[in-house]
């Protein structure tokens, strides 16, 4: 008779029992169950295009594999590759880099946790704007740091204010990490409000700025602005940008930061003992995807600025959401207080957006993420990247369901 083996539970490290599983894909992998079972399950929970990434990018990736491009790469990035990054910050973002200030890394998600690795002690303090990215308080707590998560007000568009940044800031605080456009409000910072809050952190000589500027591209509004371009805190900021959103290339995870290069090459070092160095045929299509401008860019967001509308047009007749105008990215994020201690069909109460998500999903079978995972838990984030007709079908589903709210 053999021994039954049985697993310790001790076997795992408490920083991975400790971490929580991404909201987005944790709602995504419901979706998917729910679709097995032979259900018509339309999916808002995932923060991806909808588009195929552009012809002209994946003739360059096909090209690099036909020209050889199929051996190691330097950690940070093509020499190229990295030249071509500064010189889109010129133009775009009016920043001075040279390719030594530049890492690429396997997405922009690498990129954020490159940085909060490298720079946050433990006991360390991260003010984190909220809402905010789903991993942002999990980067900050596998490198031990305290996570402060600073709600701004939905009437202020969910934006925080420069007062309200100079009140949370204490003696340990080491880095702030925002994105604009936001992720997952939509909500855009203008020049006058960053300005605002460059003065706070000019004030306060430890503080660094993680800037996640993903989605820059997929803005409403016309400028975009970078809180590195104001010079007296420039050395203290870090960029961080990608390929994802602006160029529909979620899946070849191609990401990048900008930053003085103490910072850059720490954030080097720290990428050659995990990953190395990004794949080197996603860094030729990356390359062929700078050089040929933002017209596809421009295309797409004239369609998510369309669906966008649609959306809030469609919103409009479910009662019981309060959803602020989105100035960029491609999600709405809606509170929907105004649900709590309603029942259920069969007699649950709806105590939090956690749970009206999932009654959404099971009842409506439309996936959405619920706010807590954003550090809101009164809302819940729809992305707006899908077809038209997934849209209207969406909503309509939702307003029915709800209505058997009482």
């Amino acid at each position: 008779m053999s021994a039954v083996s049985t697993l310790a539970p001790s076997v795992l490290s408490d920083r991975i029992n400790a971490m929580q599983e991404s909201q987005t894909i944790a709602m995504a992998k419901k979706a998917r169950e729910l679709a097995a079972q032979g259900l018509d399950v339309i999916n808002l929970s995932f923060g991806e295009p909808d588009f195929q990434t552009p012809q002209y990018i994946k003739d360059a990736a096909k090209k690099a594999l036909d020209e050889g491009f199929t051996f190691y790469t330097p950690v940070p990035g093509y020499l190229d590759l990295r030249q071509a990054i500064c010189d889109k910050l010129q133009r775009d973002n009016q920043l001075d880099y040279k390719p030594e200030n530049i890492v690429v890394s396997t997405g922009a998600k690498q990129s954020l946790a490159n940085v909060v690795m490298s720079m946050v002690n433990p006991g360390d303090e991260v003010i984190v704007f909220a809402p905010y990215w789903v991993s942002y308080e999990e980067m900050v707590k596998l490198a031990e740091g305290t996570p402060v998560p600073l709600m701004g007000s939905l009437e202020n568009d969910f934006k925080v204010t420069a007062a309200e940044l100079e009140a949370a800031i204490t003696p340990r605080t080491k880095l702030i990490m925002y994105s604009s456009p936001c992720n997952p409000t939509g909500s855009v910072f203008s020049r006058e409000e960053l300005a605002d809050i460059a003065e706070v952190v000019a004030r306060h000589p430890q503080v660094h700025v993680l800037a996640d500027e993903i989605y820059e591209y997929i803005n409403f509004v016309g400028e975009h602005v970078s809180i590195a371009q104001f010079s007296d805190i420039k050395d203290r900021v870090i960029t961080v940008n990608g390929f994802s959103k602006g160029y529909a290339m979620t899946g070849w995870r191609v990401g990048y930061l900008a930053a003085r290069k103490e910072i850059a090459s720490a954030c080097e070092k720290m990428q050659s003992q995990i990953t190395s160095g990004t794949c080197s045929v996603a860094q030729r299509g990356a390359l062929a995807a700078l050089q040929g401008g933002r017209t596809s860019a421009d295309e797409m967001v004239a369609a998510y600025r369309r669906r966008r509308d649609l959306v809030l047009e469609l919103v409009q007749d479910v009662p019981g959401f309060r959803t602020p105008t989105p100035s960029g990215a491609f999600y709405i994020f809606p509170d929907v207080t105004g649900y709590f201690g309603k029942q259920t069909p069969d007699g649950s109460t709806i105590t939090s957006a956690a749970e009206l998500a999932l009654f959404i999903l099971n009842d409506a079978h439309v996936a959405a993420v619920d706010g807590g995972a954003f550090g809101a838990p009164n809302c819940i984030r729809f992305s707006t990247a899908a077809a038209d007709e997934k849209l209207r079908e969406a909503f309509i589903r939702i307003k029915a369901s709800l209505l058997k709210l009482v």
